[in-house]
């Protein structure tokens, strides 16, 4: 099957931090739906382990792309690749994302630990988009979808978080002017904030979390699967629907009420 005969019989989506954590399970979620993949993230091992778990004979493909989203040459051949393989884009998943070093007081923060965390959220989130936008301007059928993976931090920060929690907030104001912009080419723009899935990432507030108050006290996760089904309802919208900012979370976490 050629790239346009695979346009043809299934969407195509771009997940970026696909070897691991949300990344992972949306991944695996599309996949099992039918959709194929391009698995980008910085270890082929763990993209090619997300694969893996997709059960076969689902209909959709996959392949996986090396990628750092903070270097403007990878973002370019992620997407050609992506291109190259199936034809179009139809989503983007825009999850790659670091929390930097935790648990460090603003007047401590290395320049160089805000820069690689501004890098990656921030940085690599505009070019991933608008390498998609690009994409999705000028291919037939013209449009597609952007997902952001925002967070709760993009509402509120935790405790020694001020790199996450910046770029978090410029998230949210990338979501709404790529929404705006992508009207007129029917590209539909919108962000999901998370709080508390149970990731590898997420392995400590299960043991205890820095609260508003200095405590430190566990907090209740959920199962990044219910992430990865909102994912995949937002991502099979008609282009005509869209949902703009969704927020999902562990039901008793601390986030309203936090502090």
């Amino acid at each position: 099957m050629n790239a346009k005969q695979t346009a043809q019989h299934s969407r195509i989506a771009v997940v970026t931090g696909a070897g691991s954590g949300i990344g992972r399970s949306v991944a695996v979620e599309l996949l099992r739906a039918g959709w194929s993949v391009a698995l980008a993230g910085r270890r082929t091992q763990t993209l090619e382990g997300t694969a893996a778990l997709a059960p076969e004979g689902t209909g959709g493909a996959s392949i996986a792309v090396r990628t750092d989203v903070s270097r403007p040459d990878d973002v370019a051949a992620l997407f050609a690749a992506t291109v190259d393989r199936f034809g179009r884009v139809d989503l983007l998943f825009n999850n790659a994302g670091t929390f930097g070093p935790g648990g460090v007081p603003v007047e401590e923060l290395p320049y160089d630990a805000w820069r690689h965390v501004v890098d990656t959220n921030l940085n690599g989130a505009f070019l991933c988009a608008q390498a998609a936008y690009r994409q999705m301007k000028e291919q037939d059928p013209q449009g597609g979808r952007i997902i952001n993976n925002g967070s709760i931090s993009a509402h509120t920060p935790r405790p020694h978080s001020v790199a996450y929690t910046a770029t978090k907030h410029a998230l949210t104001g990338l979501t709404k002017s790529l929404s705006l912009d992508g009207r007129p080419y029917g590209i539909a723009v919108g962000q999901i904030d998370i709080g508390n899935a149970a990731t590898d990432m997420t392995a400590r507030m299960e043991t205890g979390a820095l609260q508003a108050n200095g405590e430190v006290a566990p907090e209740p996760v959920m199962d990044v699967a219910d992430v990865a089904r909102t994912v995949r309802h937002m991502a099979e919208l008609p282009l005509a629907a869209n949902v703009q900012f969704a927020t999902v979370l562990a039901t008793a976490m601390p986030y309203v009420g936090r502090g």
